[in-house]
C-alpha cells in the first residue's frame, strides 16, 4: 500500500460500520511511518473484524483521529514527533491512544504516558498481545456506572466524571492512571497488591510483563507533584499517601 493510498483512507474512518454478526466494528486508525508495516497491520486488523485504515504522517493523523474509536500511534513519524502528536490529540479529544514504538526504555514509557497515551507497546510485539491490549483499553474507555466521589487530603477524585482535582486544580490523567489512583483511594490505609492492581486496572495477562505498574506509578507521582502520594510497600504493592 503506497503512502498516497494510506493517506487517502480518510473517508472510511468517519463512517459507522458493523461486523457480519451485527456487532460494532471498531474504527482503528493506524499511524505508522513505514508504509509496508502500516499496510500489514491494517490488513491483520481487518481480518480480525476491525475497520482499520492507516496513515504515515503526523499531519494525516491529526486530521483523521477524530473519526476513530482507537489510535495506534508510532512515535517516529517523518514530520512531527509522535509524543507531540499524542499531546495534540489528547488536547482536542479523548480518543484512546496506544503507542506502538521501538522506544522501549523506562523513560520513554513515562514520557509516552505523560503525553497522554493509554497504553505503550514496544516493537517487536505479537499480534495477540496488541489485540488484547486494544480490547482492554476499549473496555476501560466504555461508560462506567456512577461511583462515589473520594476525598483524600488535597485530592478530590470523582469516578463518575473521571476527574481528579488537586487543591482545586484539575489534573489530567490517562484512563489507566485514573483507575489506578481510584483503586488505591478506595482502600485508604490499605496496601493494594500488584496482583490486585493488574487484575482490576489492566484485566489482562499481557500486562504482567515488564514494569507496567511502576511506569504508571512514576507518571502519577510526577503529575501529582510528589512521590509521597503513592507509597511503595516493597515486595507487596502500593498504598495511597498524603503527598
Amino acid at each position: 500500500m503506497s503512502r498516497q493510498v494510506l493517506d487517502s483512507a480518510r473517508p472510511g474512518i468517519g463512517a459507522a460500520d458493523t461486523r457480519p454478526d451485527g456487532g460494532w466494528a471498531l474504527r482503528v486508525l493506524v499511524v505508522e511511518s513505514d508504509a509496508s508495516t502500516a499496510e500489514d497491520l491494517v490488513q491483520e486488523l481487518r481480518r480480525h473484524g476491525y475497520r482499520a485504515t492507516g496513515v504515515v504522517t503526523a499531519a494525516a493523523a491529526l486530521r483523521d483521529h477524530r473519526g476513530a474509536d482507537l489510535v495506534l500511534l508510532d512515535l517516529d513519524l517523518p514530520d512531527l514527533d509522535g509524543l507531540e502528536v499524542c499531546r495534540r490529540m489528547r488536547a482536542t479529544g479523548d480518543v484512546p491512544i496506544i503507542t506502538v514504538t521501538t522506544r522501549g526504555a523506562e523513560l520513554d514509557r513515562v514520557l509516552g504516558l505523560q503525553a497522554g497515551c493509554d497504553d505503550y507497546v514496544v516493537k517487536p510485539y505479537g499480534l495477540r498481545e496488541l489485540l488484547a491490549r486494544m480490547e482492554a483499553v476499549m473496555r476501560r474507555a466504555r461508560p462506567r456506572q456512577a461511583a462515589p466521589v473520594i476525598t483524600h487530603g488535597a485530592l478530590r477524585i470523582d469516578a463518575e466524571a473521571r476527574e481528579l482535582l488537586l487543591e482545586g486544580r484539575r489534573v489530567d490523567l490517562t484512563p489507566k492512571e485514573f483507575d489506578l489512583l481510584y483503586l488505591l483511594a478506595s482502600q485508604p490505609g490499605t496496601t493494594v497488591s500488584r496482583r490486585q492492581l493488574l487484575s482490576e486496572v489492566w484485566d489482562d495477562e499481557w500486562s504482567r510483563r515488564g514494569r507496567t505498574i511502576d511506569t504508571h506509578v512514576s507518571s502519577l507521582r510526577s503529575k501529582l507533584g510528589s512521590s509521597q502520594w503513592i507509597v511503595t510497600v516493597r515486595g507487596v504493592g502500593f498504598r495511597l499517601g498524603r503527598g
